[in-house]
């Protein structure tokens, strides 16, 4: 049996190289949000945004939150495939 070496081009205009299996894994589907806030209405405020967000990428999403403990909410969103999590993540470096 012989070992195949896998070369990858690098990007002319970037300078990377990348395998999508790298990128967008199978299995990989739960974005974890936490919110900082001084209070838990803030919290609820801040992460209704996220929520909003998860809705525009499939409205059949999952979420679970944990209790507002110490100044923050955390929140884990599980979507039906990995690339959706991904356009999530990509997505909310918007919000503000």
């Amino acid at each position: 049996m012989s070992e195949i070496d896998n070369q990858y081009q690098t990007c002319e205009a970037c300078g990377v190289s990348a395998e999508m299996g790298f990128v967008i894994k199978a299995g990989d589907d739960v974005a974890t949000v936490t919110v900082m806030a001084e209070n838990e209405a803030q919290a609820k405020v801040e992460l209704d945004k996220y929520l909003q967000l998860a809705t525009e990428v499939n409205s059949r999403f999952k979420a679970e939150s944990a209790a507002y403990t110490d100044g923050k909410q955390e929140t884990r969103i599980q979507f039906e495939c990995s690339a959706e999590k991904l356009i999530f993540e990509l997505r909310s470096r918007s919000i503000v």
